[in-house]
């Protein structure tokens, strides 16, 4: 028989993160399983049935390969010697064991968080067997969806979802076995979790907490390894500090995640730290820095390639964010006509879908209308804004403090 290299099972060791070595050892498991007594594969046997030297392995291999990739030996690339051989015997399963791909799985009931949960799948995460990439894949499926109600809706039914999610992905961390690759991959989405719970608890009126969070997220990024993890969790950090006016550690922060190679190279990521960046610049009195870095971020955001989008948790950062960056900016510079002409084109630019950011900068708008005296417009632009399908306390405190100003400044009779 000629040898043929044994693509298909190459390819499911990669996609699985096995190792040579870590197969076999999957296999001596699951084989002590099925016949009572420990395995005797070694990586050796595994090179020989990639490269083609054994194209249908013993039986004692061939049965924990099936059940440890929940698929015939024939769809695992292996070619049988006659019809005979192709028969292979069925030992009983072990009871009260639950089958899936791969490995036995278990699923958790929905909790309270309910809607947002259910619907995109997160109890389907496995916490038990071994994860593949593409488990990691599913699961930054799910949250790239989750991430994309943000704008819409704003922070407050997302911060029970995110938090809920972070503790099913710890389950898997430590009930889960997996390869390298995979377990940098965890973090790395655990790390997005808590950036998306951080945002929400902000965007919900509880700064302490976000605080914690997106502390937590550059503790997950770093495990990781991942300089675009890390880049938005010092980028979400810089942020948390400049609400409460620590305005020069903002600075620090950003500059720090913009000193990280592959931050500044991707130009969504590289277009944001620089926005920010500016922000803090103006709230420090440096106003050259401040008009640097809005320009470096528009010269990055303008290397952007269309045809590939940028990651859905930068989905908000669109031309219409960019105007509404350089508003915040001009506003902490004291140039209050160039903000609330930055502000008007953010809203001019803003998609009618995001509801939740329309309603932020026309609030932006109506205070920057008060600054500069324009009461009757203030008021035009506050009883336009629709914040009741909303959950973000940030913009309803707020849009309550811009409408308690205007009563106060009612003409009175």
């Amino acid at each position: 028989m000629d040898r043929q290299r044994n693509v298909v099972l190459e390819a499911l060791l990669a996609e699985y993160d096995f190792t040579h070595q870590g197969l076999a050892d999957e296999v001596n498991r699951v084989a002590e399983d099925l016949f009572g007594r420990p395995g005797d594969c070694g990586d050796r046997h595994v090179r020989r049935w990639i490269s083609g030297d054994v194209r249908w392995p013993w039986t004692r291999y061939l049965l924990p390969l099936e059940r440890i990739f929940d698929r015939p030996a024939q769809a695992l690339g292996f070619v049988p010697r006659g019809k005979a051989s192709a028969n292979l015997p069925r030992p009983p399963r072990p009871a009260q064991q639950e089958e899936g791909p791969v490995h036995r799985r278990r699923f958790i009931t929905a909790s309270a968080t309910t809607t947002v949960a259910v619907a995109l799948g997160i109890d389907q995460t496995p916490t038990s067997g071994r994860l593949s990439m593409s488990d990691v894949d599913r699961i930054h499926e799910r949250i790239d969806r989750m991430d994309a109600h943000f704008p819409s809706i704003g922070g407050g039914p997302l911060v029970s979802v995110s938090t809920g999610y972070i503790a099913r992905l710890r389950e898997a961390l430590d009930g889960c076995t997996y390869g390298e690759r995979v377990e940098r991959a965890l973090h790395g989405a655990i790390s997005s979790l808590y950036a998306s719970a951080g945002w929400a608890c902000h965007d919900s009126g509880d700064p302490e907490q976000a605080a914690l969070l997106h502390t937590a997220s550059l503790q997950s990024a770093l495990l990781a390894a991942d300089p675009s993890a890390t880049a938005r969790a010092w980028s979400n950090l810089a942020l948390q500090a400049r609400l409460e006016g620590r305005h020069r550690e903002a600075v620090q922060i950003t500059r720090a995640a913009l000193d990280n190679r592959r931050a500044r190279q991707d130009p969504h990521i590289a277009a944001l730290l620089h926005a920010r960046l500016a922000i803090g610049q103006a709230r420090t009195s440096d106003r050259t820095g401040a008009a640097r870095s809005l320009l470096a971020a528009e010269k990055a955001y303008d290397r952007a390639d269309t045809g590939r989008p940028a990651p859905t948790w930068l989905s908000f950062l669109t031309p219409a964010e960019l105007s509404g960056l350089a508003a915040i900016t001009h506003q902490g510079l004291g140039h209050y006509d160039h903000a609330e002409a930055a502000t008007v084109q953010a809203l001019d630019l803003l998609p009618p879908s995001m509801r939740r950011n329309r309603a932020y900068y026309s609030v932006q708008l109506a205070e920057l209308q008060l600054a500069r005296g324009e009461r009757e417009q203030a008021a035009a632009t506050v009883s336009a804004i629709d914040a009741s399908s909303l959950d973000s306390r940030r913009i309803t405190d707020r849009l309550a403090t811009v409408r308690h100003t205007l009563t106060a400044q009612e003409p009175r009779p």
